[in-house]
């Protein structure tokens, strides 16, 4: 295998960043010519350089805007590997999918060219595919196994939704993406036959054996305290809640602008998805890791670390009656060490 270098991907990198997508297809097919195998070109190359989209977004030196741009250039650009290497199917069919709420589709279809390069027969429905579709979908088709993408930790409760109903229909599962954890343990909990961490490791799963279905999933006795379901359904009064205390526990608030408040309401709604999520794997790492990662992403935008513990302790003291939610929003508090 021809290797891509780290000049490379800056180069295709640089392309991306400029929206230019002939220039990166151009690229693309360049290292094709050079005899560059067309799976190194998606997983060495795009992969890594959409990596680095995120990192650059989440470091404040690219706008939601230029990342955007950049992901539309990388989803030509694998349209245009695969248009080029066109392989034909000599094994089962497999449909490659996302679940319902879950719009973060490149991961998935990086997976599915890369299935089909390796001679599966694919189906790739894309970003979020409701319940009821998707085995429909299955009955028209009969697929060997489903491959599930999930990006996103708070889409893990519909993720259950589509793993359970491919279950029901007799269809195994294979889970991937970063929102199933390392390790793939919030797969298994939620009844995945099998797991891997991405494309490649993925298509080398299907490699050695389709999934077959292992004992029933475990008994996710943890929900029966009913914090997720309570904390899911008072959703925006719980934020409203807080957004007004917040403001009363963090000065600093008085003096933003609507867009700041703005911000500031998004944010708080994403730790109570994230929290909620957290609550229906019973994993308080979920909503650890991604406090310290939006500590991060705000320290960077000018925000102290300050405010973050400021909002922990507010929904701490809204969510009295939640000791699961409370014990997380403690170890969050204690994970974060940068000063205020």
């Amino acid at each position: 295998m021809t290797p891509i270098s780290e000049t490379v991907i800056d180069r295709y990198l640089k392309l991306a960043g400029l929206a230019d997508e002939y220039g990166a297809i151009d690229l693309a097919l360049e290292l094709l010519g050079r005899g560059v195998p067309a799976e190194a070109v998606l997983l060495d190359l795009v992969a890594p350089a959409q990596a680095r989209v995120g990192e650059l977004w989440a470091a404040d030196e690219w706008s939601v805007a230029r990342e955007h741009a950049a992901t539309a250039v990388s989803d030509r650009v694998v349209a245009a590997v695969a248009a080029h290497a066109r392989p034909r199917p000599t094994r089962e069919r497999i449909i490659v999918t996302c679940p319902d709420g879950e719009y973060h589709a490149l991961p998935a279809r990086l997976l599915a060219e890369v299935l089909r390069l390796r001679g599966w027969q694919v189906d790739f429905l894309g970003a979020s595919v409701p319940d009821a579709h998707l085995i429909t979908y299955l009955h028209q088709t009969g697929p060997e196994a489903v491959a599930l993408s999930c990006t996103l930790p708070t889409r893990l409760p519909r993720a259950h939704a589509t793993l359970t109903a491919c279950r029901s229909v007799g269809v195994p599962v294979l889970a991937g993406g970063r929102g199933f954890g390392p390790g793939g343990h919030r797969a298994f909990l939620l009844g995945a036959d099998a797991w891997a961490p991405s494309a490649r490791p993925a298509a080398d799963r299907l490699d050695r054996g389709l999934p077959s279905f292992p004992p029933q999933p475990p008994v996710m006795k943890h929900l029966a305290d009913e914090e997720y379901t309570s904390l899911a359904g008072r959703r925006g009064d719980l934020l409203a809640r807080v957004m007004r205390a917040l403001g009363a526990a963090y000065p600093p608030m008085a003096s933003y602008d609507v867009r700041q408040l703005e911000a500031t309401a998004e944010d708080l709604a994403h730790y109570a998805d994230f929290l909620a999520a957290a609550l229906y794997v019973d994993d308080s790492t979920l909503f650890t890791d991604f406090v310290t990662w939006t500590a991060g992403v705000l320290r960077a935008r000018g925000v102290p670390a300050g405010a973050v513990r400021a909002a922990l302790d507010v929904f701490a003291g809204e969510l009295r009656e939640f000791p699961r939610a409370r014990r997380f929003l403690s170890e969050a508090a204690a994970a974060l060490t940068c000063p205020a």
